[in-house]
């Protein structure tokens, strides 16, 4: 008889405060093997191949060679970041899986127009971004989520990119997933020395001014002194929503733990 279906186990509950507590001094290296141990098959990392990805990409792979790396194909990403994406996943050898949303750029185009740019005032221009945003971006990262049976997920988001990030801790809950942040208190300097030490590519389009890069239509070079982030999505916001709480007891959650 064939052998019955392996069942994921449920997870057993983290109590976050000791973990960030526990983890609070330790290397990067040691929060990703924390997260390995932990979650073992249900942990995966996120990237989006923009400026600086080939920190955690590098970092998390060396600790966990054959973790899932999702890449959320939107359809509108620069040449550039698709070449660069190729040039990374042969040289680590990535586990690479990218997800793309269920319309084709070209159609969803046709059906919804440039949503990026759509709407007379600055409060009907950020809802179209963030309409663009939920349906290129986190429709796609949840199905990922659901198919790869995720349990916890690396992302390289760092305290000092946003104004949302500033507050967050190595180890969180979002949704029905917790978020591990190894590279959470590293400044510019701290990526641009574990990139110069192992002989790591920034993005191509660094070199013209981009400290972070998305999709073409809404990303822009930054000027002397601007914040990282300054150049996405026309100033209107920071983040494109995939890593913010998903619903509103998500966000009420969030808002109170941080008082």
């Amino acid at each position: 008889m064939p052998d019955a279906p392996v069942q994921n186990a449920a997870p057993t509950p983290i109590d976050l405060d000791k973990v960030n507590a526990d983890l609070a001094g330790k290397s990067s290296e040691d929060v990703i093997r924390w997260a390995s141990e932990t979650f073992g098959d249900g942990l995966v990392m996120t990237t989006s191949f923009g400026v600086q990805a080939a920190v955690m990409l590098h970092l998390v792979t060396r600790v966990v060679p054959e973790i899932p790396v999702i890449f959320i194909d939107t359809g509108f990403h620069f040449p550039e970041t698709y070449r660069f994406a190729d040039e990374l996943t042969q040289r680590l050898g990535l586990n690479l899986k990218a997800y793309q949303p269920r319309e084709s750029a070209a159609w969803f185009v046709a059906r919804h127009g440039e949503l990026w740019d759509k709407g007379a005032t600055d409060e009907e221009r950020l809802a179209n971004l963030t309409r663009y945003d939920e349906m290129r971006k986190v429709e796609p990262m949840q199905r990922a989520l659901s198919e790869l049976h995720a349990t916890a997920w690396l992302a390289g988001l760092r305290k000092d990119q946003t104004d949302h990030r500033a507050l967050l801790d190595k180890v969180a809950q979002q949704g029905s997933q917790h978020k591990v942040h190894p590279i959470l208190t590293w400044t510019t300097r701290d990526v641009h020395n574990y990139l110069k030490t192992h002989d790591l590519p920034y993005h191509p389009l660094h070199e013209k001014g981009y400290a972070s890069v998305g999709d073409w239509h809404s990303t822009f070079p930054i000027g002397e002194g601007e914040e990282e982030r300054a150049g996405r999505f026309h100033g209107l916001k920071q983040e494109c929503g995939i890593h913010l709480p998903t619903t509103p007891e998500e966000s009420q959650s969030r808002d109170g733990s941080m008082l």
